[in-house]
Protein backbone atom coordinates (compact mmCIF):
# COMPACT_ATOMS: atom_id res chain seq x y z
CA UNK A 1 0.00 0.00 0.00
CA UNK A 2 1.38 3.71 -0.83
CA UNK A 3 1.85 5.74 1.88
CA UNK A 4 -1.44 8.10 2.34
CA UNK A 5 -0.02 12.18 1.72
CA UNK A 6 -1.35 15.03 3.70
CA UNK A 7 -3.16 16.30 0.80
CA UNK A 8 -4.99 12.47 0.17
CA UNK A 9 -5.62 12.80 4.05
CA UNK A 10 -7.33 16.11 3.74
CA UNK A 11 -9.09 14.97 1.19
CA UNK A 12 -10.66 11.97 3.42
CA UNK A 13 -11.58 14.42 6.25
CA UNK A 14 -13.83 15.99 3.29
CA UNK A 15 -15.28 13.37 2.56
CA UNK A 16 -16.08 12.04 6.08
CA UNK A 17 -17.64 16.37 6.84
CA UNK A 18 -19.69 15.57 3.28
CA UNK A 19 -20.99 12.60 4.23
CA UNK A 20 -21.87 13.80 7.65
CA UNK A 21 -23.63 16.77 6.19
CA UNK A 22 -25.69 14.41 3.76
CA UNK A 23 -28.85 14.31 6.23
CA UNK A 24 -29.56 18.02 6.00
CA UNK A 25 -30.35 17.44 2.01
CA UNK A 26 -31.69 14.65 1.00
CA UNK A 27 -34.79 12.21 2.03
CA UNK A 28 -35.53 8.77 2.26
CA UNK A 29 -35.39 7.13 -0.83
CA UNK A 30 -37.66 4.86 -2.28
CA UNK A 31 -36.56 0.79 -2.99
CA UNK A 32 -36.71 0.83 -6.58
CA UNK A 33 -34.08 4.10 -6.73
CA UNK A 34 -31.48 2.53 -4.32
CA UNK A 35 -31.81 -0.60 -6.32
CA UNK A 36 -31.48 1.62 -9.62
CA UNK A 37 -28.77 3.17 -7.92
CA UNK A 38 -27.04 -0.03 -6.79
CA UNK A 39 -27.26 -1.36 -10.48
CA UNK A 40 -25.60 1.63 -12.10
CA UNK A 41 -22.36 1.09 -9.48
CA UNK A 42 -22.67 -2.40 -11.60
CA UNK A 43 -23.00 -4.47 -8.67
CA UNK A 44 -22.38 -8.57 -9.72
CA UNK A 45 -24.11 -9.62 -6.94
CA UNK A 46 -21.14 -12.05 -6.64
CA UNK A 47 -20.89 -12.68 -3.24
CA UNK A 48 -22.71 -14.77 -0.57
CA UNK A 49 -24.55 -12.31 1.36
CA UNK A 50 -25.44 -12.84 5.10
CA UNK A 51 -28.61 -10.41 6.05
CA UNK A 52 -29.01 -9.75 9.46
CA UNK A 53 -31.88 -7.66 11.55
CA UNK A 54 -33.34 -6.88 14.79
CA UNK A 55 -33.71 -4.81 17.53
CA UNK A 56 -30.63 -5.58 19.98
CA UNK A 57 -27.30 -7.83 19.14
CA UNK A 58 -27.24 -7.63 15.16
CA UNK A 59 -23.80 -6.29 15.08
CA UNK A 60 -22.73 -9.03 17.96
CA UNK A 61 -24.47 -12.36 15.36
CA UNK A 62 -22.57 -10.16 12.30
CA UNK A 63 -19.06 -10.34 14.43
CA UNK A 64 -19.47 -14.05 15.37
CA UNK A 65 -20.60 -14.90 11.76
CA UNK A 66 -17.49 -13.04 9.95
CA UNK A 67 -15.05 -14.45 13.16
CA UNK A 68 -16.44 -18.19 12.24
CA UNK A 69 -16.44 -17.82 8.98
CA UNK A 70 -12.77 -16.51 8.95
CA UNK A 71 -11.30 -19.26 11.45
CA UNK A 72 -12.79 -21.60 8.49
CA UNK A 73 -11.16 -20.21 5.71
CA UNK A 74 -12.99 -17.62 4.08
CA UNK A 75 -12.68 -14.22 3.25
CA UNK A 76 -15.59 -11.65 4.70
CA UNK A 77 -16.81 -8.45 4.01
CA UNK A 78 -19.06 -6.63 7.01
CA UNK A 79 -21.02 -3.98 6.97
CA UNK A 80 -22.27 -2.38 10.15
CA UNK A 81 -23.70 0.49 11.83
CA UNK A 82 -23.34 2.53 13.56
CA UNK A 83 -19.67 3.34 14.32
CA UNK A 84 -18.24 4.29 17.62
CA UNK A 85 -15.36 6.54 17.18
CA UNK A 86 -14.11 6.55 13.03
CA UNK A 87 -16.70 5.95 10.01
CA UNK A 88 -14.19 3.19 9.00
CA UNK A 89 -15.69 1.08 11.89
CA UNK A 90 -18.42 0.32 9.30
CA UNK A 91 -16.20 -1.43 7.09
CA UNK A 92 -14.34 -4.31 7.70
CA UNK A 93 -12.15 -7.04 5.47
CA UNK A 94 -11.42 -9.89 6.82
CA UNK A 95 -11.75 -8.05 10.52
CA UNK A 96 -9.56 -5.25 9.76
CA UNK A 97 -11.31 -2.26 9.23
CA UNK A 98 -10.88 -0.22 5.86
CA UNK A 99 -7.88 2.03 5.28
CA UNK A 100 -8.57 5.99 4.76
CA UNK A 101 -7.31 4.96 1.49
CA UNK A 102 -9.87 2.43 0.86
CA UNK A 103 -12.60 4.59 2.29
CA UNK A 104 -11.78 7.63 -0.10
CA UNK A 105 -11.40 5.17 -3.56
CA UNK A 106 -14.96 3.91 -2.31
CA UNK A 107 -16.16 7.21 -1.67
CA UNK A 108 -15.08 9.06 -4.75
CA UNK A 109 -16.66 5.24 -6.70
CA UNK A 110 -19.97 6.68 -5.82
CA UNK A 111 -19.28 10.02 -6.12
CA UNK A 112 -18.70 9.61 -10.00
CA UNK A 113 -21.72 7.58 -10.23
CA UNK A 114 -23.83 10.25 -9.24
CA UNK A 115 -22.14 12.37 -12.08
CA UNK A 116 -23.40 10.05 -14.42
CA UNK A 117 -27.05 8.49 -13.50
CA UNK A 118 -29.67 7.07 -15.65
CA UNK A 119 -32.55 9.20 -16.70
CA UNK A 120 -34.97 7.93 -14.19
CA UNK A 121 -32.89 8.71 -11.32
CA UNK A 122 -32.14 12.01 -12.40
CA UNK A 123 -35.50 12.92 -13.18
CA UNK A 124 -35.80 12.13 -9.49
CA UNK A 125 -33.49 14.62 -8.25
CA UNK A 126 -31.78 11.49 -6.18
CA UNK A 127 -29.11 11.34 -4.26
CA UNK A 128 -28.15 8.77 -1.32
CA UNK A 129 -28.89 9.12 1.91
CA UNK A 130 -26.36 9.11 4.50
CA UNK A 131 -26.62 4.86 5.11
CA UNK A 132 -27.02 4.63 1.49
CA UNK A 133 -24.33 6.18 0.52
CA UNK A 134 -22.36 4.13 2.99
CA UNK A 135 -23.71 0.65 1.90
CA UNK A 136 -22.84 1.56 -1.72
CA UNK A 137 -19.44 2.25 -0.69
CA UNK A 138 -19.31 -0.96 0.96
CA UNK A 139 -20.53 -3.37 -1.51
CA UNK A 140 -17.71 -1.63 -4.18
CA UNK A 141 -15.28 -2.13 -1.34
CA UNK A 142 -16.11 -5.65 -0.89
CA UNK A 143 -16.47 -6.70 -4.61
CA UNK A 144 -13.21 -5.44 -5.39
CA UNK A 145 -11.66 -7.57 -2.51
CA UNK A 146 -13.38 -10.22 -4.14
CA UNK A 147 -14.71 -11.79 -0.77
CA UNK A 148 -16.53 -14.61 -0.04
CA UNK A 149 -19.35 -13.67 2.41
CA UNK A 150 -20.79 -10.76 2.76
CA UNK A 151 -22.25 -10.04 6.00
CA UNK A 152 -24.61 -6.67 5.90
CA UNK A 153 -26.34 -5.53 8.92
CA UNK A 154 -29.28 -3.55 8.72
CA UNK A 155 -29.28 -0.11 9.56
CA UNK A 156 -32.81 0.54 11.37
CA UNK A 157 -35.74 -1.91 9.77
CA UNK A 158 -35.66 -3.76 7.09
CA UNK A 159 -38.38 -3.72 4.63
CA UNK A 160 -36.81 -0.38 3.09
CA UNK A 161 -33.21 -0.44 4.60
CA UNK A 162 -30.93 0.17 1.93
CA UNK A 163 -29.08 -3.16 2.42
CA UNK A 164 -32.60 -4.82 1.12
CA UNK A 165 -31.63 -3.89 -2.03
CA UNK A 166 -29.96 -6.74 -2.20
CA UNK A 167 -32.29 -10.19 -3.38
CA UNK A 168 -30.02 -12.34 -3.10
CA UNK A 169 -28.80 -14.15 0.01
CA UNK A 170 -27.64 -17.00 1.06
CA UNK A 171 -29.30 -16.81 4.91
CA UNK A 172 -31.57 -14.45 6.92
CA UNK A 173 -30.95 -14.38 10.63
CA UNK A 174 -33.25 -12.20 12.91
CA UNK A 175 -31.97 -10.72 16.26
CA UNK A 176 -33.94 -10.11 19.61
CA UNK A 177 -37.20 -7.84 18.53
CA UNK A 178 -37.90 -4.97 20.81
CA UNK A 179 -38.97 -1.24 21.19
CA UNK A 180 -37.07 0.55 19.61
CA UNK A 181 -37.29 3.59 16.50
CA UNK A 182 -41.38 3.07 16.88
CA UNK A 183 -41.98 6.30 15.51
CA UNK A 184 -40.44 4.29 12.03
CA UNK A 185 -41.42 0.61 12.56
CA UNK A 186 -44.78 0.44 14.44
CA UNK A 187 -46.00 0.56 18.22
CA UNK A 188 -46.33 -3.26 18.93
CA UNK A 189 -43.70 -6.13 18.60
CA UNK A 190 -45.86 -7.67 15.73
CA UNK A 191 -45.44 -4.54 14.02
CA UNK A 192 -41.77 -4.21 14.46
CA UNK A 193 -40.98 -7.85 13.56
CA UNK A 194 -42.65 -7.62 10.47
CA UNK A 195 -40.72 -4.54 9.08
CA UNK A 196 -37.92 -6.56 10.00
CA UNK A 197 -39.35 -9.76 8.02
CA UNK A 198 -39.32 -7.55 5.06
CA UNK A 199 -35.69 -8.95 4.51
CA UNK A 200 -37.31 -12.83 3.90
CA UNK A 201 -36.55 -13.63 0.19
CA UNK A 202 -38.43 -16.95 -1.48
CA UNK A 203 -36.67 -20.15 -0.66
CA UNK A 204 -33.76 -18.39 1.79
CA UNK A 205 -33.65 -19.68 4.75
CA UNK A 206 -34.69 -17.68 7.90
CA UNK A 207 -33.30 -17.75 11.39
CA UNK A 208 -34.34 -16.61 14.58
CA UNK A 209 -34.71 -17.21 18.20
CA UNK A 210 -37.86 -18.46 19.61
CA UNK A 211 -38.52 -16.49 22.51
CA UNK A 212 -41.40 -14.17 22.16
CA UNK A 213 -44.71 -16.16 21.69
CA UNK A 214 -46.23 -12.58 19.21
CA UNK A 215 -42.89 -12.35 17.28
CA UNK A 216 -42.31 -15.86 16.36
CA UNK A 217 -46.39 -16.18 14.76
CA UNK A 218 -45.21 -12.79 12.61
CA UNK A 219 -41.84 -14.41 11.75
CA UNK A 220 -43.53 -17.85 10.74
CA UNK A 221 -46.51 -15.86 8.50
CA UNK A 222 -44.04 -13.30 6.67
CA UNK A 223 -41.65 -16.44 5.88
CA UNK A 224 -44.79 -18.62 4.51
CA UNK A 225 -45.76 -15.38 2.86
CA UNK A 226 -41.95 -15.01 1.31
CA UNK A 227 -42.30 -18.91 -0.06
CA UNK A 228 -39.03 -19.78 2.67
CA UNK A 229 -38.35 -22.02 5.56
CA UNK A 230 -37.75 -20.75 9.26
CA UNK A 231 -35.00 -22.29 11.87
CA UNK A 232 -36.19 -21.40 15.23
CA UNK A 233 -33.30 -21.03 17.82
CA UNK A 234 -34.79 -21.77 21.53
CA UNK A 235 -33.46 -21.77 24.76
CA UNK A 236 -33.97 -25.78 25.06
CA UNK A 237 -30.76 -25.55 23.20
CA UNK A 238 -28.81 -23.50 25.25
CA UNK A 239 -27.53 -25.70 28.62
CA UNK A 240 -25.24 -25.50 31.16
CA UNK A 241 -24.04 -22.31 31.17
CA UNK A 242 -21.41 -21.44 33.63
CA UNK A 243 -20.24 -17.57 34.52
CA UNK A 244 -16.81 -17.24 35.46
CA UNK A 245 -14.77 -13.73 36.19
CA UNK A 246 -14.24 -13.01 32.47
CA UNK A 247 -15.98 -15.67 30.29
CA UNK A 248 -18.69 -17.92 29.80
CA UNK A 249 -19.36 -21.71 29.02
CA UNK A 250 -22.35 -23.03 27.43
CA UNK A 251 -23.06 -26.31 25.57
CA UNK A 252 -25.16 -25.52 22.51
CA UNK A 253 -27.76 -28.82 21.03
CA UNK A 254 -27.32 -28.09 17.30
CA UNK A 255 -29.02 -30.08 14.31
CA UNK A 256 -25.90 -30.83 12.87
CA UNK A 257 -23.23 -30.65 14.89
CA UNK A 258 -25.00 -31.95 17.64
CA UNK A 259 -23.79 -31.07 21.13
CA UNK A 260 -21.19 -28.78 21.65
CA UNK A 261 -19.62 -27.06 24.01
CA UNK A 262 -18.54 -22.97 23.27
CA UNK A 263 -16.83 -20.73 25.75
CA UNK A 264 -16.70 -16.86 25.06
CA UNK A 265 -14.59 -13.94 26.53
CA UNK A 266 -17.47 -12.02 27.86
CA UNK A 267 -19.30 -11.67 31.30
CA UNK A 268 -22.16 -10.35 28.90
CA UNK A 269 -24.78 -13.02 28.99
CA UNK A 270 -27.03 -11.66 26.16
CA UNK A 271 -23.94 -12.94 23.91
CA UNK A 272 -25.27 -16.68 24.69
CA UNK A 273 -28.17 -15.85 22.08
CA UNK A 274 -26.12 -14.09 19.40
CA UNK A 275 -23.52 -16.88 19.45
CA UNK A 276 -26.60 -19.49 19.24
CA UNK A 277 -28.11 -17.60 16.22
CA UNK A 278 -24.76 -17.48 14.67
CA UNK A 279 -24.09 -21.08 15.12
CA UNK A 280 -27.68 -21.55 13.38
CA UNK A 281 -27.34 -19.56 10.25
CA UNK A 282 -23.85 -21.22 9.85
CA UNK A 283 -25.72 -24.23 9.53
CA UNK A 284 -27.94 -23.08 6.95
CA UNK A 285 -24.94 -22.06 4.45
CA UNK A 286 -24.52 -24.68 1.55
CA UNK A 287 -22.27 -27.62 2.49
CA UNK A 288 -22.64 -25.31 6.34
CA UNK A 289 -19.91 -23.63 4.23
CA UNK A 290 -17.52 -26.08 5.24
CA UNK A 291 -17.04 -25.12 9.07
CA UNK A 292 -16.19 -27.86 11.12
CA UNK A 293 -17.39 -27.92 15.32
CA UNK A 294 -13.88 -27.07 16.08
CA UNK A 295 -13.30 -24.16 13.78
CA UNK A 296 -17.48 -22.71 14.98
CA UNK A 297 -16.21 -22.78 18.19
CA UNK A 298 -13.07 -21.28 18.10
CA UNK A 299 -14.44 -18.91 15.75
CA UNK A 300 -17.10 -18.01 18.77
CA UNK A 301 -14.17 -17.74 21.10
CA UNK A 302 -12.01 -15.53 19.37
CA UNK A 303 -14.95 -12.64 18.65
CA UNK A 304 -14.17 -9.61 19.76
CA UNK A 305 -16.90 -6.60 19.95
CA UNK A 306 -16.27 -3.05 20.95
CA UNK A 307 -18.86 -1.54 23.18
CA UNK A 308 -20.69 -4.56 24.26
CA UNK A 309 -19.77 -5.43 27.58
CA UNK A 310 -16.43 -4.62 26.81
CA UNK A 311 -13.43 -4.09 29.70
CA UNK A 312 -11.85 -1.34 28.23
CA UNK A 313 -9.63 -1.12 31.64
CA UNK A 314 -9.20 -3.65 34.70
CA UNK A 315 -12.71 -4.01 35.90
CA UNK A 316 -14.27 -1.26 34.15
CA UNK A 317 -16.87 -1.89 31.43
CA UNK A 318 -18.58 -0.01 28.66
CA UNK A 319 -21.84 -1.60 27.16
CA UNK A 320 -24.07 0.26 24.48
CA UNK A 321 -27.12 -0.99 25.70
CA UNK A 322 -29.86 1.94 25.46
CA UNK A 323 -33.46 0.89 25.20
CA UNK A 324 -35.29 -0.95 27.60
CA UNK A 325 -34.27 -4.65 26.38
CA UNK A 326 -31.07 -3.92 26.01
CA UNK A 327 -30.96 -2.54 28.93
CA UNK A 328 -32.74 -5.66 30.73
CA UNK A 329 -30.50 -7.78 29.15
CA UNK A 330 -27.28 -5.55 30.49
CA UNK A 331 -28.94 -5.93 34.07
CA UNK A 332 -28.45 -9.61 33.85
CA UNK A 333 -25.35 -9.76 33.31
CA UNK A 334 -24.87 -7.44 35.89
CA UNK A 335 -26.18 -9.49 38.42
CA UNK A 336 -24.42 -12.57 37.45
CA UNK A 337 -21.22 -10.56 37.61
CA UNK A 338 -19.59 -12.03 41.14
CA UNK A 339 -18.66 -8.77 41.99
CA UNK A 340 -16.92 -8.92 45.45
CA UNK A 341 -16.95 -5.41 45.72
CA UNK A 342 -18.80 -2.16 45.16
CA UNK A 343 -20.76 -1.19 41.21
CA UNK A 344 -20.45 2.30 40.23
CA UNK A 345 -22.19 3.06 37.46
CA UNK A 346 -21.71 5.57 34.74
CA UNK A 347 -24.85 6.59 32.33
CA UNK A 348 -25.37 9.10 29.80
CA UNK A 349 -28.37 9.03 26.86
CA UNK A 350 -29.79 10.95 24.15
CA UNK A 351 -33.41 12.18 24.63
CA UNK A 352 -35.31 9.35 22.99
CA UNK A 353 -38.60 8.11 23.52
CA UNK A 354 -37.57 5.41 26.26
CA UNK A 355 -35.18 7.22 28.28
CA UNK A 356 -37.17 7.42 31.47
CA UNK A 357 -38.13 3.70 30.99
CA UNK A 358 -34.42 3.00 30.68
CA UNK A 359 -33.01 5.16 33.82
CA UNK A 360 -36.33 3.85 35.99
CA UNK A 361 -34.80 0.54 35.68
CA UNK A 362 -31.31 1.40 36.57
CA UNK A 363 -32.42 3.02 39.57
CA UNK A 364 -34.38 0.49 40.87
CA UNK A 365 -32.62 -2.54 39.99
CA UNK A 366 -30.68 -2.81 43.36
CA UNK A 367 -27.44 -3.62 41.51
CA UNK A 368 -25.63 -0.11 41.97
CA UNK A 369 -24.00 1.26 44.75
CA UNK A 370 -23.38 4.85 43.18
CA UNK A 371 -24.66 6.41 40.27
CA UNK A 372 -22.24 9.31 38.35
CA UNK A 373 -23.77 10.97 35.36
CA UNK A 374 -22.09 13.14 32.82
CA UNK A 375 -23.27 14.92 29.47
CA UNK A 376 -22.61 13.58 26.14
CA UNK A 377 -21.73 15.90 23.18
CA UNK A 378 -24.93 15.26 20.76
CA UNK A 379 -27.67 17.86 20.49
CA UNK A 380 -30.08 15.12 21.56
CA UNK A 381 -28.28 14.84 24.90
CA UNK A 382 -30.02 15.12 28.24
CA UNK A 383 -29.01 17.79 30.37
CA UNK A 384 -26.79 16.85 32.89
CA UNK A 385 -29.00 18.73 35.63
CA UNK A 386 -32.19 16.90 34.04
CA UNK A 387 -30.10 13.61 34.12
CA UNK A 388 -29.25 13.86 38.20
CA UNK A 389 -32.96 15.05 39.27
CA UNK A 390 -34.39 12.05 37.40
CA UNK A 391 -31.90 9.85 38.94
CA UNK A 392 -32.94 11.51 42.48
CA UNK A 393 -36.63 10.50 42.56
CA UNK A 394 -36.14 7.02 42.15
CA UNK A 395 -32.94 6.14 44.21
CA UNK A 396 -31.30 7.20 47.59
CA UNK A 397 -28.42 6.49 46.23
CA UNK A 398 -25.62 9.21 45.72
CA UNK A 399 -25.92 10.60 42.36
CA UNK A 400 -22.45 12.36 41.47
CA UNK A 401 -22.44 15.16 38.40
CA UNK A 402 -19.94 15.40 36.50
CA UNK A 403 -18.92 18.45 34.07
CA UNK A 404 -17.21 16.74 31.42
CA UNK A 405 -17.20 12.69 30.50
CA UNK A 406 -13.24 13.29 30.86
CA UNK A 407 -14.04 13.89 34.85
CA UNK A 408 -16.17 10.82 34.92
CA UNK A 409 -13.72 8.20 33.62
CA UNK A 410 -11.14 9.58 35.34
CA UNK A 411 -12.63 10.12 38.82
CA UNK A 412 -14.44 6.88 38.60
CA UNK A 413 -11.21 4.70 37.82
CA UNK A 414 -9.02 6.48 40.82
CA UNK A 415 -12.21 5.75 43.61
CA UNK A 416 -12.39 2.61 42.38
CA UNK A 417 -11.16 -0.07 44.92
CA UNK A 418 -9.67 -3.34 44.09
CA UNK A 419 -12.84 -5.71 44.18
CA UNK A 420 -14.85 -2.90 42.67
CA UNK A 421 -16.58 -2.64 39.42
CA UNK A 422 -17.42 0.07 36.73
CA UNK A 423 -20.13 -0.05 34.99
CA UNK A 424 -20.25 2.37 32.09
CA UNK A 425 -24.01 2.48 30.13
CA UNK A 426 -26.73 4.07 28.10
CA UNK A 427 -26.00 4.72 24.97
CA UNK A 428 -23.63 3.71 21.59
CA UNK A 429 -23.24 7.88 21.16
CA UNK A 430 -21.61 7.07 25.17
CA UNK A 431 -19.75 4.15 24.10
CA UNK A 432 -18.06 6.33 21.12
CA UNK A 433 -17.07 8.87 23.23
CA UNK A 434 -15.49 7.25 25.75
CA UNK A 435 -14.02 5.30 23.55
CA UNK A 436 -11.96 8.40 21.35
CA UNK A 437 -11.11 9.52 25.00
CA UNK A 438 -9.19 6.65 25.90
CA UNK A 439 -7.95 6.57 22.47
CA UNK A 440 -6.56 10.09 22.77
CA UNK A 441 -5.36 9.26 26.13
CA UNK A 442 -3.23 6.39 25.10
CA UNK A 443 -1.73 8.85 22.32
CA UNK A 444 -0.88 11.60 24.76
Amino acid sequence: MSSYTTDAAASYAAAERYLLEIPKFTKKNSMENTRRFLSHLGYSGGQKVIHVAGTNGKGSVCAYLRSILQEAGHTTGLFVSPHLVCMRERFMINGKMVSEEDFLWAYRRVEEKLRSMPEALRKESYHPSFFEFLFFMAVLLFEREKVEYMILETGLGGRLDATNAIDRKEVCVITSIGYDHMEYLGETLPEIAREKAGIFRKNVPVVYFDKNRDVTETLEKCADLSETSTFPVSFQAIKEINSHDKTIDFSLQSNYYGYIRLSMPTIALYQIENAALAAAAIEQLKDRAGVSAEQLAEGIKKMRWEGRMEEIMPSVYLDGAHNTDGIQAFLRSVEQDGCMGKRLLLFSMVREKQYRAVMDMLAVSGLFDEIGVAEIQDKRALPLRELADYFRQYTGLRIREYETLKDAVRDLTVRREAKDRVYIVGSLYLAGEVKALLRRHSHD
